[in-house]
């Protein structure tokens, strides 16, 4: 391919930016909507169409498109559907061995009296109560060990009687030394050993040794009556029970198993539907549990096994509950007794919830064995182990909660009442109250909140102290609000009691209770006497750092119902209450909770200087918490919430003030570079709305205002450790310079990111992981050309000086091996050089003198942009010569056609040479057939149709010559 004379197309913008449009038509709007769903009738039926009718006729649904818009708003879309059959899908209460086969075929019913959703499980309690209550006191556990007794009795002992003889020898046989103590055991190995009697339970029913497991639970349940280290007994109560509810749920799946033949039970199936066998074994298993002789295992294990009664009599669970109830009162000890209680109405609740007066039986009892604890028995007991009443009490908070908890459950407000009186009746025991106030819903505790103050001053303060109590009224009264005209007395009276805690950490376990309901219902009058009153009991012995998680929650309260920052703000003890937090790491985390609510709360900009003090010493906070051991994902974090501050920040019209701040905010948070590029961002938005308040027309004041702001961006790109986002920011302030006129600033910024271009590495870290470079640097490349359209010549620098230093430094990089990336940007330069040979710009910048009014066409101009674009184009060939020896066909043809597509549009092909060269390129670009057919076919149509217009002879040749190649 011979070299070629360049000639740049005439282009006329205005009439092609016409003859390109696309024709403008009315709509008429009726009962039309664009965005209304379609709607297809069928032929048959047009006839009774109403005048007016939008839905289109058609005789088949298929030929007509669907609008994936509209088609989704009549809730057919998947998630509309998932979500409606959700909220109708009725909560069930399924065995635990249901298939989907049996729920599919079962009878769908929500019962009245099931269990909902607002019920609190035990699962949410159980580890909670597993970390409370600890101890370093060594432990004892008994250990089955198995005996030959427990195998299954030879084939020819088949007689009813004796097999029954021989179960019960094997149970006694658990109380005849089959069995180890292990003595000594640290809570950590305790828990270890009831995992692994666990375990034994699964394997040896898995294994069918049935009684092999029922003697593992019996000797699991004695191990409740044991209250050597009375400290640990709720979590005892809680790793022994959950070993009970794996024996009720293997034994009911076996029954249930067993009642599939001649075909499966129905999901809600009735006594009378259980076939003989299973009712059979069901009996075996309340016989074998029957003959334990002692109290406590017989009760444990009979109640974990209450839900199979149901296979037995309609009545069957009924019945038991009472007696159950009954068998209780017969523990003697009463922290063993309330705990059985709660295991009881645990299990009562999971499978007869509407049976209630079981409960309430089971909670009266309870109110009987109050007297015991200030018997002899438990006072010599606490002495033996110097266990004090108050700890000893809290003992039964878990157990009488969870008992409470079951009773309110959907109760009447008529039943609050009587729990109250039941109270007084027992001189107002601080223990029951306090369970009262947690188990009863909020708005029950709120309506009564004065009664209950009163009741709480009646108190005895020696077993069980009164702040406590105060802080469990505390948690109703910030769930529910009582009567306005009570509110103020009730916060006098709480506090009261409140600020005379003598024990820091007791005090503000109270008092960051009670902030909410402060918060919620007063002024930041109250709330500033509040923190004024935590940091005096807070402050003496730096009592704070003990106490950093109640803060924090303090915090957290004050800011979800003050999201006015100036009233924040303007409270006088808000900030130095701030300062207890000295931990460094507690300290950011308040200051990221603080700027959190400021960004989501705070709508409209400010510049009040209260609130922009405190964020920004909060700002600074989080700032000087980076160091060298941060990570990354922390250090975006800090600067999402700082740059939400900054974009916060507005003082009008007074940009110099603005910029005042921003050069204050640059020292501050010099560490954080995502906060550096939002400072000059906001710097270049504040050039570019001067220029809009002064419609583009800079007075001299005005004039020296933006050439600061460029000053201040020129200063602080240099700082950034991204080249990539040096060279945008150099390119993104060099077009507001010059937007406002700045042409020498506009040049520096333009001249730094060219010779910026060599110290691009071929490749960065994105995310972690190492990508080419190369793609983003071609993207700055071709927006760096557009740019240069616009911008004006140096008057000492020379004819296109820019142009050309870039594509010299596009010359000298080192580009990746086997790239084409160099050969890209030169065909991308080529369609600058046309647009600025022309007289006319595409565009251009108001106030600014581009090229095209500096020379105006000059011939001389226009011949060194022509001799620029046939170095361009030789370049570009030499390179196609290098890839047809090199073999690399596909990414010839690529670069043949980009080619091709830069001189159709902007090459002036009258020119023989050049028109020449196009047909070759287009030969070569489809000569081995990697070129798109589809890309191919589209620019052919588009060339058919340029040589129908006039004065476009050359171009009809030219596809004469396409077309005779395509079909050679």
């Amino acid at each position: 391919m011979a070299a070629v004379q360049w000639h740049s197309r005439v282009r006329r913008y205005v009439a092609e930016k016409q003859s390109c449009g696309l024709e403008v038509a009315s709509v008429e709007f009726g009962d039309y909507h664009p965005l209304k769903s379609i709607t297809v009738t069928d032929s048959k039926s047009r006839r009774g169409a109403r005048k007016g009718s939008t839905s289109s006729s058609s005789s088949s649904s298929s030929s007509v498109a669907m609008d994936p818009l509209s088609c989704m708003m009549d809730g057919t879309d998947p998630l509309s559907m998932f979500a409606a059959a959700s909220a109708s899908e009725p909560h069930l209460t399924l065995p635990h061995s249901i298939s989907s086969g049996d729920l599919a075929n079962g009878k769908r019913k929500e019962k009245e009296d099931e269990v909902a959703v607002d019920f609190e499980p035990w699962s949410s309690k159980r580890g909670e109560i597993l970390a409370r209550f600890t101890t370093t006191e060594k432990l004892s556990i008994n250990l089955f060990m198995g005996s030959d007794k427990g195998k299954a009795p030879c084939p020819g002992s088949s007689a009813v009687s004796e097999k029954v003889r021989t179960r019960l020898e094997e149970l006694d046989d658990l109380e005849e030394g089959s069995q180890r103590e292990l003595l000594n055991l640290s809570q950590q190995d305790y828990v270890n050993r009831i995992e692994e009697l666990n375990q034994s339970l699964k394997e040896a029913w898995a294994s069918d040794q049935k009684v092999k497991a029922l003697k593992i639970v019996i000797q699991c349940s004695k191990l409740l009556s044991d209250t050597d280290v009375i400290q640990f007994y709720p979590s005892k109560f809680v790793l022994i029970t959950d070993i009970l509810d794996t024996f009720g749920r293997l034994v009911y799946e076996r029954i249930w198993s067993m009642c599939s033949d001649p075909h499966p039970l129905p999901v809600s199936f009735t006594a009378d539907e259980v076939n003989d066998t299973a009712k059979e074994t069901c009996l075996n298993w309340f016989f074998k549990i029957a003959s334990i002789r002692e109290l406590i295992p017989r009760l444990y294990v009979e109640i974990a096994l209450l839900k199979c009664n149901c296979f037995l009599t309609k009545c069957g669970i009924q019945k038991t509950l009472p007696r159950l109830t009954a068998m209780i009162r017969g523990i003697g000890d009463p922290l063993v007794a309330v705990y059985a209680r709660a295991y009881l109405c645990r299990i009562g609740m999971e499978v007869a919830p509407h049976l209630k007066d079981s409960l309430n039986q089971n909670f009266f009892d309870l109110l009987e064995t109050f007297r015991q604890i200030h018997g002899d028995s438990v006072q010599n007991q606490l002495v033996l182990q110097r266990v004090e009443i108050p700890v000893y009490l809290t003992l039964y908070s878990p157990a009488i909660h969870w008992i409470l908890q079951c009773v309110s459950y959907r109760a009447p407000e008529s039943l609050l009442t009587e729990m109250m009186e039941r109270c007084k009746n027992l001189g107002n025991n601080a223990l029951l109250l306090n369970s009262v106030m947690w188990a009863f819903r909020a708005e029950f505790i709120a309506t009564r909140a004065t009664d209950f103050i009163g009741m709480i001053k009646d108190c005895d303060e020696a077993g069980f102290p009164k702040h406590l109590l105060f802080g469990s009224l505390g948690r109703s009264l910030a769930c529910a609000d009582p009567p306005e005209a009570e509110r103020l007395p009730i916060l006098n009276e709480a506090w009261k009691v409140i600020t005379k805690v003598r024990s820091s950490q007791d005090y503000i376990n109270c008092a960051e209770i009670w902030v909410e309901f402060t918060c919620r219902h007063f002024t930041k009058r109250e709330v500033n006497t509040v923190l004024s009153d935590i940091i005096k009991h807070m402050t003496p012995d730096r009592a704070f750092e003990e106490a950093y998680p109640q803060l924090q929650s303090v915090i957290r309260k004050i800011l979800t119902y003050f999201h006015d920052f100036s009233v924040l703000f303007s409270m006088e003890r808000f900030l130095p209450f701030m300062d207890m937090f000295q931990k460094d790491s507690v300290r950011v985390e308040v200051c990221r909770s603080i700027m959190e609510v400021f960004i989501k709360h705070q709508h409209e900009p400010t510049r009040d200087p209260v609130i922009l003090n405190a964020l920004l010493h909060v700002c600074k906070t989080m700032h000087d918490s980076v160091n060298a051991l941060t990570l990354d994902d922390d250090k975006r974090s800090l600067a999402l919430l700082i740059n939400g501050f900054i974009r916060m920040v507005s003082f009008g019209r007074d940009f110099e003030q603005q910029l005042s701040f921003c050069v204050e905010a640059r020292a501050t948070f010099c560490n954080l570079e995502p906060v550096l590029v939002q400072l000059i961002h906001t710097v270049n938005q504040l050039a570019m709305e001067t220029r809009r308040v002064m419609r583009g027309s800079h007075s001299r004041k005005t004039a020296a205002f933006v050439r600061a702001c460029a000053a201040y961006s020129f200063i602080t790109i240099p700082s950034l450790t991204s080249i990539f986002s040096r060279l945008n920011l150099y390119l993104l302030s060099g077009q507001v310079a010059l937007a406002n006129q700045c042409l020498s600033q506009a040049d520096a910024f333009l001249k730094a990111a060219v010779s910026l271009l060599p110290e691009v590495p071929r490749s960065v870290s994105i995310e972690g992981k190492m990508r080419s470079s190369e793609g983003f640097l071609l993207d700055f490349i071709n927006n760096f050309l557009s740019t240069l359209l616009v911008v004006p010549d140096h008057p000492e620098a020379g004819v296109l000086y820019l142009v050309r230093g870039l594509l010299n430094m596009v010359q000298d990089y080192t580009w990746e091996d086997n790239s084409d990336a160099k050969v890209q940007v030169y065909v991308s330069a080529l369609p600058l050089l046309a647009a600025m040979s022309q007289e006319t710009y595409l565009y251009c910048i108001p106030k600014v003198d581009s090229n095209e009014t500096l020379y105006g066409g000059d011939p001389k101009f226009v011949a060194e942009i022509n001799k620029l674009c046939e170095t361009l184009i030789g370049q570009v060939l030499d390179h196609l010569k290098i890839l047809g020896r090199d073999e690399s066909v596909r990414r010839q043809s690529s670069l043949a056609f980009s080619l091709f597509g830069c001189l159709l549009a902007h090459g002036d092909l009258r020119n023989n040479k050049l028109n020449q060269l196009a047909v070759n390129l287009w030969n070569l670009s489809h000569k081995h057939g990697y070129c798109d057919t589809q890309t191919s076919v589209r620019t052919l149509e588009f060339i058919k149709h340029l040589a129908q217009q006039p004065n476009m002879l050359h171009i009809s040749d030219m596809v004469q010559r396409l077309i005779l190649q395509s079909r050679t």
